[in-house]
């Protein structure tokens, strides 16, 4: 396998994943141009919630982006389609209880976002509509990772671009000529993912030749495929909890130094976000490529992705470097025009330019190890990056303040990506003698 060979599947995907915040953002910066700034903050709350609500079941995409290349490895229809049907089940499930339970999700989103009057009514309006996306939206994920594991990689970058391209044409359409101002904003989004849902529906429908007839029970439910995918789902369930205290202790305690350091870490973040979905394209095609290897049994791909996987987690974070540090003065201000927050993002952004060389390799291997579903290193690679950082908040924010902030969280980044490393050896000596 070449350089080439991988970069047509990392393209692809890296395109695919950083159309991924687009949603969200599309919908405040529509609502944005209304008068009423309260109209925005209802957005971007309600954006919020859903953005957590959601990203702690992102495990649906990636455990089935796994299993799903290996069993088209091994070649096994059967087994592919299995293994979109179980967590297919499990994403309307959970979509169905968001549903069932969703005014105490609100009522507790609410309460602890404490946002003021105008802006609770505002984002209660942009829920209420949303929430009944909850079944399609999850089991998108699903379709995406099916999609992606099976190598249909410009098939799932169609569906996210269409997906996005058809919430923007709904959001003007709503609100600039129907004058629906949040409801409109919601009802944009909540058909964009309906539609996309059936549409990749269709597609799934066509690529494969079962049916869920053709499917006994006892495969369906069959109790030891059922506990691993658990066992996966759980260990990246887990992970992502730890970044959201990781992303929720820094919004914390960045607040507590003023309104302006707040709002220049907010840009900051933002960019961050972009970057690391970048790197989320180069981990999605390891992934495939290693659940491939591990389904046929194909040491030397697996040798070769891991090679390729590590070459492009020292290339990639340099250019990205580059590219910041070049464009870093027109960059910034595209997130905010206030001077005074441009100047401080401006101060604290060397800990930008450092973040893609100490996230790269945490962010690229976590690929491989989910295309080998082997999720137990990254569970614990993140709890122990979780308590090292809380460690060095404690040391260094007396110190340093803000920059201490920064400090620490390139450290949990560069643990990220240090203690996941230290499990490869390990995974190299297992992972063909199971």
């Amino acid at each position: 396998m070449t350089h080439r060979t991988y970069l047509s599947l990392a393209i692809p995907l890296i395109i695919s994943t950083i159309t991924t915040p687009l949603l969200g953002a599309v919908d405040t910066a529509v609502v944005g141009q209304l008068p009423d700034p309260a109209y925005i903050g209802g957005v971007a709350v309600g954006t919020m919630i859903f953005n957590t609500m959601y990203w702690l079941f992102g495990f649906l995409r990636v455990s089935t982006s796994g299993f799903a290349a290996q069993a088209h490895g091994a070649q096994d229809a059967k087994q592919c389609f299995l293994y979109l049907v179980r967590p297919f089940l499990i994403a309307l499930v959970i979509g169905v209880i968001f549903i069932i339970f969703q005014w105490p999700i609100k009522y507790i989103a609410l309460t602890l976002i404490n946002p003021d009057e105008k802006v609770m009514t505002f984002t209660d309006e942009y829920f209420s509509i949303r929430i009944w996306g909850a079944p399609f939206t999850l089991a998108n994920y699903v379709v995406l990772g099916w999609l992606m594991g099976m190598s249909r990689v410009k098939i799932s970058l169609f569906l996210q671009v269409f997906m996005n391209l058809l919430n923007v044409v709904l959001d003007l359409l709503f609100v600039n000529i129907l004058h629906q101002d949040v409801k409109g904003v919601a009802a944009a989004t909540l058909i964009a993912e309906v539609t996309a849902f059936l549409v990749g529906m269709y597609i799934v429908l066509k690529s494969s030749n079962l049916r869920l007839s053709d499917i006994s029970n006892s495969e369906l439910w069959n109790v030891g495929e059922f506990k691993k995918m658990v066992a996966v789902n759980r260990d990246l369930f887990i992970r992502t909890i730890c970044l959201l205290t990781v992303f929720n202790l820094f919004t914390a305690r960045g607040a507590s130094f003023g309104t302006e350091i707040l709002a220049a870490n907010a840009v900051l973040i933002q960019i961050h976000y972009m970057m690391a979905y970048f790197f989320d394209g180069f981990a999605n095609a390891s992934s495939i490529l290693v659940g491939k290897a591990v389904g046929a049994n194909d040491e030397t791909l697996y040798k070769r992705t891991l090679s390729l996987s590590s070459q492009w987690a020292i290339i990639s974070p340099l250019f990205m470097m580059l590219i910041y540090i070049l464009f870093k003065d027109s960059i910034i201000p595209v997130f905010t025009k206030n001077q005074e927050v441009i100047e401080l993002a401006s101060s604290y952004s060397i800990w930008i330019t450092i973040f893609p060389l100490a996230a790269s390799f945490g962010l690229i291997l976590y690929g491989v190890f989910t295309g080998a579903t082997e999720t137990g290193p990254i569970r614990n690679s993140m709890l122990i990056s979780l308590a090292v950082y809380i460690a060095f908040l404690l040391i260094f924010i007396p110190v340093f303040h803000n920059h201490g902030l920064w400090l620490a969280f390139i450290i949990f980044s560069l643990g990220r990506s240090l203690f996941l490393a230290m499990y490869v050896p390990r995974l190299n000596r297992t992972l063909f003698r199971k």
